[in-house]
């Protein structure tokens, strides 16, 4: 039989080889002829020897010759015809003495199968026999819960005496959760699509759609996460590694790859040579985290987990940051917040009215400056598109004497400017300019043309002042631009 024909990558994203990976290829046997899913796989020590088989119910070719399988490492140990096709199967403990072995429950048709050391020992009937006298009470309280469609997926936590919770998914596309003393559904859950699968990571609930995607649920409702898969999920169960304490999804897609992922984190990618339709994690042998899976084919693939492997959140899924996935810390509300928002409520036209009120006189005042700015020129780029000029301003010094730089500029396309003079404006008292009013050359358009001129500070008290720079044209009174040049205080002056 074929070894290794199946691959993996961890959550780097980096494709590995098997030295690399965090499985070791047990077995892969493409014509094994195992047609099933996941809910008909169940691991357990069905001898007591601490040698764990897998048991499968297997549906046959094409839903013929339904079969029940039990395998021992690779090959199959024994194998019983079923009468109709099985629906589920699980393991449980029926006798308190040692050794304790367990028991098999297959269900199977409108009957539920009880095996005991591989043969079968009780046949329930659904519902011809009537159930037990001792679950009598059981039954009666758990018949009246009801559910507004049928049941495809359970998923149950806690304990029947004390508390528990049901999480049933159903048929009409919503999940329903029932509590212990509810006869009705405390929560629903609406889906936009048909659920495939449910399984429950601690107190998360993982639901898998029709719309190619998980969904992960609080058990009261709340929409935690959502991670879009790249094809359709074909099967999902839990994986849980108890030496590390690690519960993980795992996910069956129809591109013949199994995602791991801890809440919406991957942790693991393995390739596999055809889709796999059904999964299951668990002591397998001798073997404590053994991945077992079959294919659409009836093929089946055997992995077990390295000892030295651990499962690290990878960032090769492209996605919102994990900051965004933290909740925040938010005060809790005050006297004052609720009495405002009391208030608000109240009185919403009111506010909203004062609220428009006060814009409409904002958006005014911003319009009345800026055509008041324009008409005095006091913008240090040019409104006009016959004088296209734009002014900046830098002084440069410590003090008393500085250096003051003018940097004007002709913006228009084509045309140059011609006849203009450059005006300083300062208090004399201050400041003094050997060079307060020059002329300013032919300007070249998008040329930058720096005029220089010193400031001497007259004060020796540190005081500064704003000194204007005027643009004009020959012949004409009011200003084409104009800057005000916030002077700094001389700190030679102050020094000395």
């Amino acid at each position: 039989m074929a070894a290794a024909s199946s691959s993996d990558y961890n959550g780097c994203g980096a494709e590995s080889n098997e030295a690399n990976s965090k499985w070791l290829d047990a077995h892969y046997d493409p014509m094994a002829n195992i047609h099933t899913f996941s809910a008909c796989l169940a691991l357990a020590d069905l001898h007591g020897d601490g040698e764990y088989k897998l048991v499968v119910g297997d549906l046959g070719p094409g839903g013929q010759q339904p079969r029940l399988k039990v395998l021992k490492g690779p090959l199959v140990m024994t194998e019983s015809p079923l009468p109709a096709l099985p629906a589920a199967a699980a393991t449980f403990l029926m006798e308190q003495h040692e050794p304790r072995t367990p028991a098999l429950a297959l269900a199977s048709g409108p009957c539920v199968y009880v095996y005991k050391n591989l043969r079968p020992y009780f046949k329930f009937s659904l519902p011809q026999l009537p159930p037990n006298p001792l679950e009598q009470d059981l039954w009666n309280q758990a018949k009246e819960m009801s559910l507004p469609s049928v049941p495809v997926f359970l998923e149950v936590s806690g304990q029947f005496d004390v508390e528990f919770r049901l999480a049933a998914a159903c048929r009409n596309g919503n999940i329903y959760i029932l509590r212990r003393d509810s006869k009705h559904p405390k929560y629903c859950i609406e889906l936009s699509a048909q659920p495939v699968g449910l399984i429950r990571v601690h107190k998360v609930l993982v639901v898998g759609s029709t719309q190619d995607s998980l969904h992960g649920f609080t058990h009261k409702g709340k929409k935690l996460w959502t991670v879009q898969m790249p094809a359709a999920i074909l099967t999902m169960n839990l994986l849980e590694q108890h030496s590390r304490g690690l519960q993980a999804v795992m996910t069956g897609l129809a591109n013949g790859e199994v995602r791991i992922y801890r809440d919406k984190a991957l942790l693991n990618v393995i390739h596999t040579p055809d889709a796999v339709t059904s999964l299951c994690f668990g002591r397998y042998g001798r073997e404590d985290n053994t991945l077992i899976m079959t294919t659409r084919g009836g093929g089946l693939i055997i992995k077990i987990l390295k000892r030295t492997a651990v499962f690290v959140e990878g960032g090769s899924e492209v996605g919102p940051p994990p900051a965004q996935a933290m909740k925040l810390n938010v005060p809790r509300k005050t006297r004052l917040y609720v009495d405002q928002t009391l208030r608000e409520r109240e009185a919403g036209t009111a506010m909203h009215r004062a609220f428009q009120t006060d814009l409409y006189l904002l958006r005014l005042r911003a319009a009345r400056a800026y055509l008041q700015a324009l008409e005095s020129s006091l913008s240090p780029m040019s409104a006009t598109a016959r004088e296209p000029l734009k002014l900046h301003a830098v002084v440069q010094g410590l003090g008393p004497t500085f250096k003051l730089t003018l940097h004007l500029q002709n913006t228009s396309t084509a045309r140059p400017v011609l006849g203009l003079l450059v005006c300083c404006l300062y208090n004399e008292a201050l400041y003094s300019l050997p060079r307060a009013f020059f002329k300013v050359p032919l300007l070249v358009p998008g040329l930058n043309y720096p005029l220089e001129t010193f400031v001497e500070s007259l004060s020796n008290k540190g005081i500064s002042d704003i000194i204007k720079v005027l643009v004009l044209r020959e012949g004409q009174s009011a200003p084409l631009l104009s800057a005000h040049v916030n002077m700094p205080g001389s700190e030679g002056l102050a020094a000395a």
